[in-house]
Parts: C-alpha cells; structure tokens; sequence
C-alpha cells in the first residue's frame, strides 16, 4: 500500500474533525453551559478551548492548500483572527461547531491527485513570529501538517476532559471501530 499525502491528510483531518465535533455534542449534553466551556484553559498562558478548535480546522484548511500551491482564501484569515482573539471573544459551542462542518466540506472540495503533485515539490512555510521552514510536501506532511493538527486535537480533548466532560480513549478513536472485529481470544 502506498500512502499518498492526500490520503494520509484528507482521512485523518476528516476523522478528527467528526470526533472533535462528537465530544463538543457530548460536551453540550453534559454540562449546564457548554457555551462557557469555550473560554476553558489548561493553563493561564495557553489558548482556550475555542482557539484549539479553530487552528485544528484552520490547520486542515491550510494542509490541502500548501500542497496544492493554492493562496488560502480570505475567509481562513477571518478563522485565524477568531483563534488568536479566542480569549476575549470566545463564541458559543453552536459557533465552534459551524467551523467543524465549514472545515470539513472543504476537505471535501480537494482534489487528490492536486495534493499528491505537491509531495515532491519544495514547499516554504513562514510563520508570522519571524520563522520560515523549506520542506518538500512529504516532509511537511509529516512534520508540520500531522503534529500542529493533533497538537491543537489534543488539547481540545484534555481541555474537555480537565472540565468534566466524560471522554474516554475510545472517544478519541472513534474511527477505529469501523475496523473492529472480535478476536479469538474475546470471553465468549
């Protein structure tokens, strides 16, 4: 099996995205006002609950347009300003949840074979603290796109978890159970 950038990105960004949007519902079922929990922090400096959410769906929009050396449209400069402005506006679960399903028809709007031709060709990321990366698509697949995503995943669901919500791992791997099947060994 070879793995193409478009079939690592698109599938796991799809995945994620529907689990994140998963524990935000179960997150509304559970607590009195989820709207609060979008301001919630792991620790003073970091960002809240509602920036978390919005660089993860920032970060899916921005992998498929690197690789396919596409501009980025102007509504992902308006998702990044709702992030960095995350503490002192935070929206409400409704508002968290509208992005989720915004990122994930995009995802939908890829071509493949337009992101694959961007695994070879060099590709410059440069980070507006002053920092530039130069990476072929592969490389920033795997070390830029896959760990700022899950980096931003993650703290959404410790964030979650630290405010009560009953998460568990099989939450956070929901996707796996399309490939469950009993074992041998299962107790009968």
């Amino acid at each position: 099996m070879t793995m193409t950038p478009s079939g690592i990105l698109l599938r796991t960004y799809t995945q994620m995205l529907k689990g994140l949007a998963a524990w935000l519902e179960k997150a509304r079922d559970q607590v009195d006002n989820p709207d609060a929990l979008m301001a919630a922090r792991l620790a003073p400096d970091m960002f809240p609950l509602t920036t978390q959410i919005r660089f993860a769906c920032l970060q899916a929009h921005e992998g498929g347009h690197r690789l396919c050396h596409q501009d980025f449209p102007a509504e992902l400069d308006i998702l990044l300003e709702e992030g960095r402005q995350g503490g002192d506006r935070p929206g409400t679960m409704a508002d968290a949840l509208q992005r989720i399903d915004e990122a994930l028809a995009a995802l939908d709007s890829f071509v493949p074979e337009e992101m694959d031709a961007g695994g070879d060709r060099p590709l410059a990321l440069e980070l507006p603290i002053g920092l530039a990366f130069d990476f072929d698509g592969a490389t920033y697949v795997r070390d830029w796109a896959l760990p700022q995503f899950y980096f931003h995943i993650t703290m959404a669901y410790a964030i979650l978890r630290q405010q009560g919500v009953e998460l568990g791992k099989a939450d956070y791997v929901a996707h796996m159970f399309a490939y469950r099947r009993e074992s041998a060994d299962t107790p009968g």
